[in-house]
């Protein structure tokens, strides 16, 4: 049976807390127990009351109706001597505020006034908002609140749009360094939607003077469904990103495009809020949420840090105060008339009244989340967490590195899929060998811990193909436990090598074994017919033995760019030994592929390196990319299962997947295809490697130099903090490995040894509607190391002003390829390229952005 914590692994947890908007109780402790008796595990509190505001509106009219009337000066500014009489707020008092430290204050999570408007026009209201904010952070500071939540920006005034959210990011930046054990929320809503809006008695807004106002008879727009996106973007951009600074994001009734809804879970959204009147009644007339509400909430909850719920306006709080009064309320006495009848008596006996339908519901939505898949289970702390990648060559392995890569249920599988293949070809087709006895030579170069020669040993078994195997590995303390299992698990069956692959001299052959005249013809082969002897410790040659070739030659040295392990280097240096008629490599070739992403998360934790060490924003990770936005997609043309992504597990065998199921049954939801291109690709054996100059020993590496120029267009504006990158590789024929997301489920899916890596921008940049992102990468080495470097382009597609628009909503593309070559489609179609264009115009580009060049240079991976 599964332990308490393994079971609370399986399903995400829900922490959901009560919000009023116009709360007029003071959260006491027992007010707190209340809550958590009725299944709350926190509560929101004002910082400021009534009292408050309505001592503000009191001064603020009286100093308006003291004030001059305004007036430009020669320079044509109102920001003049006279127009500047500031208002200043006095410190609060006792009456100002319900808040007082005590033993529930933990439970508490404070909201600053709502009434304020830090993006006013009008410098005094902008200002007079500002003072009541400082003072509400400075008291909840004092307090020993950790969470506050703070109203997002009014975007619109008049026709006014989005001006003062800049006031408002420097107001944000002050409080975050006044109160610096607090963690900031502040609270969005999804989409800019004015017909939410509404100026509340008491608001700051409407005394805004209308000289600040612009006035004209234009319409403003009502729906931007990337208006509060940008705002927050503006937010976090003034505050540099700072690690105490968060979202609260407000679901509505009805929910946006699923685009959007991707662009927020990129977001570090730490607090969902729903209000009542998001909910829709069933049939029973109880509140639920609808299937997009489900499958939302379900997304966000597979987050590392999964948001808290507040549920506003829903539920009271009752306490058994309020239990007492109730049962103390005067009731008529009943006469023979108003007793009910038995029937009566019976059905409401069978009612059941539920004081809190909200949070029941909510909770109810708890219990029927999905248990995580394997997937999920062991990203469980990897989610968006940067890693260095390794350094094999250079550094030893530790045993837990072996192990974490070794419970991957499909690498392995299908590995022993590619060899059991190529063993039975080898069989069908009747090639010779290169064993002395007829056996396939069989070498496994970087063999670790073994789990590649098990399955080598498991494919020769199932397959009734003999084979002579070896296992070459470098590291010392991994060469112990190979000579273990070979006397415990593998019989003795596998020689094994402590050497580094590039100077292994092949497989030993003793001078009674058969030579190539000896040997029955089509069964063994030596070196261009000779067998050459290896030297001995002293350095001499050996008379009793020589070396042989390599039939198949299995590897797995792929990082999470392909080649970013070095692999081409590597097996460059073993190629030589492999059978040069007939031998095989697998994998058999691998390629590297690209797409610009939006990674906020990422973004906040490589700036927050920079100061103790600079090379982290020229740093390639490995991270397992989660809370992301894919900036560049195509239009969907399949549908997935919501309100999760559904992994199934199963082997190209005939094993059927397995998926994890709701009791819910899970909607349909389209969701966009990011385009995702190939940069560049190695194949094994490599027939292009530079034989060394005379008298040199080091090989050139120049054939492994690579570089491309990607463009990808991108259809909603955005931010691009970096690139992801993936690996897709052949291990034999139609074997394949994938940690493209466009391919995976159909190429490997399960697979968890590859995290997907990152190439991260020093400074993000604004892609605007309708624009292209050009990257250019190199892989560069100098026969020492090897490194990579990067750079990115944003283009403004323009049409001509001749052009006509068609109405159509795809993003023009210049020559951009729309997902990466050779990728199924399921039906073997590749991929096409295409341009597509708005009007029949031409289309010009405009650079409006360019990154620096980054590079590894300093810390390449050395060879």
């Amino acid at each position: 049976m599964a332990s308490v914590h393994e079971a609370e692994d399986m399903t995400p947890s829900f922490f959901i807390g009560q919000h009023e908007s116009k709360r007029l109780t003071i959260i006491s402790p027992h007010v707190v127990q209340g809550a958590h008796e009725s299944g709350y595990d926190m509560l929101t509190s004002p910082i400021t009351n009534n009292h408050f505001h309505s001592r503000v509106l009191s001064l603020l009219s009286s100093h308006l109706s003291n004030l001059y009337p305004l007036s430009y000066d020669a320079t044509g500014t109102m920001g003049t001597a006279p127009n500047t009489k500031v208002l200043e707020v006095p410190a609060l008092s006792p009456d100002d505020t319900p808040l007082t430290p005590n033993d529930s204050i933990s439970q508490i999570v404070g909201v600053t006034s709502s009434w304020v408007d830090l993006c006013s026009p009008d410098p005094l209201i902008a200002d007079i908002s500002r003072q009541v904010l400082l003072l509400e952070v400075a008291y909840a500071a004092f307090c020993g609140i950790s969470y506050l939540v703070i109203p997002g920006p009014r975007l619109h005034h008049g026709i006014i749009y989005s001006e003062g959210v800049v006031y408002y990011a420097r107001a944000i930046q002050d409080a975050l360094g006044l109160g610096p054990f607090i963690q900031f929320h502040v609270w969005l809503k999804m989409i800019d939607n004015t017909e939410l809006d509404a100026d509340e008695m008491g608001d700051l807004a409407p005394f805004a003077r209308e000289e600040y106002l612009l006035s004209s008879d234009e319409q403003p727009f009502r729906v931007d469904a990337y208006g509060t996106w940008d705002a927050w973007d503006i937010v976090r951009t003034v505050c540099r990103y700072h690690a105490r600074l968060f979202v609260a994001l407000s679901l509505p009734r009805h929910l946006p495009s699923m685009s959007v809804q991707l662009r927020w879970h990129s977001e570090p959204v730490h607090l969902l809020t729903i209000d009542a009147t998001s909910f829709i009644k069933n049939q029973k007339g109880y509140p639920v949420l609808s299937k997009t509400h489900q499958a939302l909430i379900s997304r966000f909850m597979r987050l590392r840090t999964a948001p808290w719920i507040l549920l506003c306006d829903a539920d009271p709080i009752h306490t058994e105060e309020d239990a007492d009064n109730t049962r103390r309320i005067d009731r008529p006495p009943l006469d023979s008339s108003n007793y009910p009848t038995l029937a009566q008596a019976a059905a409401h006996g069978k009612r059941y009244h539920d004081s809190t339908p909200h949070l029941s519901y909510i909770r109810n939505l708890q219990h029927r989340q999905p248990p995580r898949s394997p997937m999920e289970r062991f990203g469980i702390g990897y989610q968006d967490y940067l890693q260095a990648p390794l350094q094999p060559l250079t550094v030893n392995l530790e045993s837990i590195t072996y192990e974490v890569f070794e419970k991957d249920p499909i690498k392995y599988e299908w590995y022993e899929q590619a060899i059991g293949k190529a063993l039975s070809d080898w069989l069908e087709q009747k090639k010779p060998t290169s064993g002395p006895d007829g056996r396939v030579v069989l070498a496994v170069v970087g063999a670790g811990r073994g789990p590649l020669v098990t399955r080598a040993l498991q494919a020769s078994k199932a397959t009734g193909v003999e084979i002579e195997a070896w296992a070459v590995e470098k590291n010392p303390n991994a060469f112990i436990l190979l000579q273990r299992h070979n006397q415990t698990a593998w019989g003795g069956k596998v020689n094994v090598v402590k050497s580094d692959m590039r100077s292994w001299k092949g497989p030993r052959r003793d001078s009674s074994s058969p030579t190539p005249d000896q040997a029955p013809v089509g069964q063994t082969i030596g070196i261009d017919g000779s067998l050459l002897c290896a030297p001995s410790e002293s350095g001499a040659r050996e008379e009793c033995s020589s070396s042989g070739a390599v039939d198949i030659l299995v590897s797995e040295l792929l990082g999470s760019f392909g080649d970013n392990e070095l692999s081409p280097e590597c097996l460059d240096g073993v190629t030589h030994l492999l059978n040069p008629e007939h031998g095989i490599s697998i994998p058999a070739s691998y390629s590297a592929h690209l797409t610009p992403i939006s990674a906020p998360k990422l973004h906040a934790d490589i700036s927050a390196q920079r100061s103790t060490n600079p090379a982290a924003p020229e740093t390639p990770y490995v991270v397992m990319l989660h809370a992301i936005d894919y900036l560049s997609t195509s239009q969907p043309t399949v549908s997935i299962s919501s309100p999760l992504h559904i992994s199934s597990s199963g082997s190209n065998n005939g094993g059927s997947g397995t998926r994890s199921l709701t009791s819910t049954p899970p909607l349909t939801l389209e969701m966009p295809s990011p385009i995702v291109q190939a940069a560049w690709s190695f194949s094994h054996p490599n027939p292009n490697i530079p034989i060394p100059a005379p008298g040199e020993s080091v090989v050139s590496n120049a054939h492994n130099v690579r570089r491309t120029r990607l463009t990808f267009p991108c259809q909603h504006h955005g931010v691009c903090h970096g690139l992801g990158g993936y690996f897709e590789t052949v291990l034999y024929r139609n074997i394949e490995l994938s940690t493209n997301p466009v391919t995976m489920d159909a190429k490997s899916p399960g697979m968890i040894s590859w995290f997907p890596i990152y190439f991260p921008l020093k400074s993000p940049l604004y892609i605007p509607d309708d624009a292209e992102v050009v990257v250019s990468m190199y892989r560069l080495t100098d026969d020492r190391k090897v490194w990579y470097e990067w750079m990115v382009e944003v283009f403004k597609l323009e049409r001509n002003s001749i052009s006509t628009s068609t109405g159509c909503s795809t993003p023009v593309m210049s020559d951009a390829r729309m997902a990466s070559p050779g990728a199924d489609n399921g039906h073997g179609r590749a991929k096409q390229s295409q341009r597509k264009i708005f009007g029949h115009g031409e289309i010009r580009r405009v650079r409006i952005g360019i990154s620096e060049v980054h590079s590894t240079i300093k810390d390449g991976c050395l060879m």
